[in-house]
């Protein structure tokens, strides 16, 4: 989703970049020689990673032991044969998920590691962690720029919409296109739906990225970027029933996992770098449903 939108941030902007983008089809960045061939082949000027094994709170649960040691050989592979290879920028793409369970507030850079993870998705986030610490230990003592954007959650085109990978707003979207199929009346809701979220449109994430890419010596080490503002989970619902039309009623099931309770960024850094939000929530909704409903349903 991120590399697509990446994509088109380029085309906006009108950039000259002759882009390499291979699928995970033509390339398996857990294969180390295959990854560090791709790097040797091509003298690159910068390397945006965006690739991730990724899924919701029910597939992190369910594989653990694969949500950590793919990323991790991912991240490994992806940083180490960059630099290897003598790329003098990287962009790496880091997540929400890196930041303590439940802490204050909103999250600043300087809470990463200062408490434990949310146990759910804490193999992602170990994963996820390495990667960022690696770009920084390369960065310390070197003329390298490797900087790591941790996002809050993102939505947009793209998105996946599996029932077994997706992430919270392309779920809702299923599950309502589903029940409206079916002619059913209800909608189930994990947890009872206070817990709250930070959602960003992919495509204003892409457009900071590909600005702030010419001028990486200007970030710190990880960088916030997010919304600014947080919704429980069941506005979200809402918010995707009224642009689908959808005037049933949401039941909520106690017994599931609801992952962290909050997790706002603070995104006054990037902020102060430029970052601007330029899509509203509804609209970005309004986008994704679209997108969903000539694409994929």
């Amino acid at each position: 989703m991120v590399g697509q939108a990446v994509q088109r941030a380029v085309a906006r902007a009108d950039l000259q970049w002759h882009m390499i983008v291979p699928s995970s089809s033509q390339l398996d960045l857990r294969d180390r020689d295959a990854v560090r061939s791709v790097f040797r082949e091509t003298k690159y000027d910068l390397a945006i990673h965006c690739a991730a094994r990724v899924g919701g709170i029910w597939a992190n649960i369910n594989a653990p032991v694969s949500f950590l040691a793919d990323n991790t050989r991912i991240n490994l592979n992806v940083v180490e044969s960059a630099y290897e290879a003598h790329v003098p920028r990287l962009l790496n793409m880091g997540s929400s998920c890196m930041y303590p369970k439940d802490y204050h507030r909103p999250l600043r850079e300087e809470d990463l590691l200062a408490a434990p993870l949310e146990p759910t998705n804490e193999g992602y986030a170990l994963s996820k962690l390495m990667g960022a610490k690696l770009c920084e230990y390369i960065s310390r003592d070197s003329d390298y720029r490797y900087r790591t954007l941790i996002p809050c959650n993102l939505f947009g085109p793209d998105d996946d919409f599996s029932p077994e990978r997706s992430h919270l707003i392309a779920a809702v979207i299923v599950k309502i296109h589903e029940a409206m199929q079916a002619g059913g009346d209800s909608v189930e809701i994990w947890g009872d739906g206070e817990a709250r979220r930070e959602f960003l449109f992919v495509d204003d994430l892409a457009d900071f990225l590909v600005d702030v890419a010419s001028r990486l010596e200007e970030l710190p080490s990880c960088l916030n970027v997010g919304y600014g503002a947080d919704h429980a989970v069941n506005e979200y619902y809402r918010l995707v029933a009224d642009e689908m039309g959808f005037s049933g009623i949401f039941t909520h099931t106690y017994s599931k996992p609801i992952g962290m309770h909050h997790k706002l960024l603070d995104s006054t850094q990037a902020t102060q770098l430029g970052w601007r939000v330029h899509t509203a929530i509804e609209d970005g909704i309004r986008q994704t449903v679209r997108y969903f409903r000539e694409r994929v349903q």
